[in-house]
């Protein structure tokens, strides 16, 4: 055997090389490992280029002295040599980074996989979820008191499910797990705990304040009934923050499912809340001054209760992966640098909240004067469909990717990872987007024209969608841009990108709003102006665009150039193909409303064999093209048939 030899691994377990007992007293190997132990020394091949023949067998056994030499495993069978494929363990001699990156690449598109379905599974329980609320609110004077109420929730929502806070996290949890002795669990137990104690607090502030921040969005009257939602739904802020950081800490130890199931369980309660709402007595008209009391707890409650189960449903799986919760508050001496960045961080995530709620202030008070802000929550919560199932899981599989690469300071990993995500979020958002473009307003109408609501009002929910389906993609570059930048340990960065998001929002929407001449008070929102309340959207979609310009600015100057050419590539042929899908779907869904009309019919058979229509057209084209990313994503969807 040669000296090389004993600086190879001589343990594995789980997957991963384990230091042999080396210390006096050691405990020698059990006698029932030997059997595996020869079982693996026959497995290898006698050179210590750790290459293996891939087979269940042996590729012949090695000599007595060499056997001493073999790697031994122990743990799950199915991560041993002999196993599993050996394209799955290590690449050949000879291939280079692009068979480790390719593998890699696979290993984080079936991971997102796995993420999207569970990401599918809560967006199809959300919308059944929203169709119930708008059934049982409407979308005029009760609607938007509900969903005042729930704005600033929601707000945390974004921020923190959304991204933000795991993406500060998860880069400070991945530097102490790199660089502490025990993995970085007291670090992490540090940082929640804190964390846990701010929200505690903020959430007390913002129930105390419910009455002024009704007072300030809602009109007077509908400013009673706001309170009362508020009073019931700002507790979501603390379960929404310690989920999301939950969801950190699950990310980092390769945990992923959990988190992106969680949301279905929210919204099985939601559903059940809204189930028993319609089942209590109430009016037969229903405005803030006739809804009763028991129908606000009954809304309010059940509201809060899905966002709990949401959280607290993570437990379990967080003790799965060994971590256990204990409440610490004093930093080690070696962590007292880190404590001061995280304090850096948190500064500049408020920030980043403080600019958001200007946004969302703006938004919500010309929502409320326009009639139209249930219009903008639900066009909103469409528009972020597609992002939440295709895009979201993509950026929680490679966060903790890219922020290791980061701390190890290899940009041209970071760039890679930030190249492959916008290639992706390019061939799975630009089809949506000319989809959404023909088939928005059909979507609106078989969604949101029912009970409280109506046709015309759904159909304008639909309007708003399509208006501003075109900031799809540049609203997932700017989610992958900021993760790169917090992947570097960042705050500053994002925090000012989203100053200038917001002030074109902000803009925008004033602009618009009284080019428009809207109507005011009560006849708004019997009679709101579409174009103000579209607008709403647009702007919004209008300040992505916007955000992802400044961000590719500030990247290029930070990390060089970062090889965009081969995403405008794929984005271009993207979108030709989807084009012409989106062009055969128009035609289709014409044919349909004067075939069936503008009703129900005409919207179902529009939505349905225009979007089949489309989409098979897309698929056909864009295979014909022979766009790489799409057949790896075809290519990977029948091999998991």
């Amino acid at each position: 055997m040669t000296g090389d030899g004993w600086s190879q691994p001589s343990f594995y377990a789980g997957g991963r090389p384990v230091a042999p007992p080396t210390m006096g007293g050691a405990d020698p190997l059990s006698s029932f490992l030997f059997e595996d132990w020869s079982e693996s020394a026959a497995n290898y091949d006698g050179s210590w280029n750790g290459r293996w023949d891939g087979r269940g067998g042996g590729a012949g056994v090695v000599d007595s002295v060499d056997q001493w030499g073999a790697t031994t495993y122990v743990g799950p069978r199915n991560l041993r040599p002999g196993t599993r494929p050996a394209a799955e363990l290590l690449p050949d001699v000879g291939a280079g980074e692009e068979a480790v990156d390719e593998r890699s690449n696979r290993g984080l598109l079936s991971n997102s996989r796995t993420m999207a379905i569970a990401s599918l599974t809560s967006r199809i329980t959300g919308f059944l979820r929203s169709i119930l609320l708008v059934a049982a609110l409407g979308t005029a004077a009760v609607g938007n008191s509900y969903s005042g109420g729930n704005t600033f929730p929601n707000m945390v929502y974004e921020l923190l499910l959304g991204g933000v806070l795991s993406s500060v996290l998860i880069p400070l949890l991945v530097h102490a797990q790199e660089a502490d002795d025990d993995d970085g669990i007291a670090y992490t137990q540090r940082l929640l705990s804190i964390a846990t104690a701010l929200l505690a607090v903020l959430t007390v502030i913002a129930v105390a304040a419910a009455p002024l921040i009704a007072g300030y969005f809602a009109k007077p009257e509908e400013r009673h009934l706001t309170t009362q939602f508020a009073w019931l739904l700002l507790p979501e802020i603390f379960f929404y923050g310690i989920g999301a950081m939950f969801m950190a800490v699950l990310n980092i130890r390769h945990s992923y499912g959990p988190g992106m199931w969680a949301p279905v369980l929210n919204n099985v309660v939601m559903i059940v809340t809204v189930a028993i709402f319609f089942a209590l007595p109430g009016p037969h008209t229903l405005t803030p001054a006739t809804i009763t009391t028991a129908q606000i707890l009954v809304m309010g409650i059940g509201t809060t209760l899905g966002i709990v189960a949401q959280a607290l449903v993570l437990i379990p799986a967080l003790r799965r992966t060994g971590f256990r919760w204990r409440w610490r508050f004093r930093a080690r001496p070696n962590e007292v640098g880190r404590m001061r960045e995280v304090a850096t961080l948190a500064g500049w995530v408020f920030a980043y909240v403080v600019a958001s709620q200007v946004g969302v202030t703006v938004i919500q008070k010309i929502g409320f004067s326009n009639g139209g802000l249930t219009v903008f929550t639900q066009a909103d919560l469409l528009f972020q469909v597609p992002y939440g199932i295709l895009v979201v899981s993509l950026l929680t599989a490679i966060m903790p990717r890219m922020s290791r690469a980061a701390v190890r300071g290899a940009n041209d990993e970071v760039i890679g990872d930030l190249g492959l995500a916008s290639r992706l979020s390019a061939i799975a958002m630009v089809p949506i987007t000319a989809g959404l473009i023909v088939l928005g307003p059909d979507l609106g109408i078989l969604l949101f024209g029912h009970g409280e609501s109506s046709i015309a009002r759904g159909r304008l929910i639909g309007s708003s969608l399509a208006y501003s389906a075109f900031g799809l993609l540049f609203f997932a570059i700017v989610m992958l841009q900021l993760r790169v930048f917090y992947a570097m340990r960042d705050g500053r960065t994002p925090t000012l990108i989203n100053v200038f998001m917001v002030a074109t929002k902000v803009v925008l929407v004033l602009a618009t709003n009284a080019a428009f001449h809207v109507a005011h008070g009560v006849n708004a929102n019997v009679h709101p102006n579409p174009a103000a309340v579209e607008w709403l959207n647009i702007a919004t979609s209008l300040s992505y665009v916007v955000g992802a310009v400044v961000g590719h600015v500030v990247l290029t100057r930070r990390l060089g150039r970062l090889g965009y050419r081969s995403v405008l590539v794929t984005t271009i042929r993207i979108a030709v193909a989807s084009a012409v899908g989106a062009l055969v779907a128009y035609v289709v869904v014409v044919g349909c409303r004067h075939g069936f009309g503008d009703g129900f019919a005409g919207a179902a058979g529009g939505l349905v064999l225009g979007g089949l229509a489309g989409l098979v057209v897309m698929l056909l084209i864009g295979l014909r093209m022979r766009i790489p990313e799409l057949r790896d994503l075809a290519g990977m969807a029948r091999s998991r048939a």
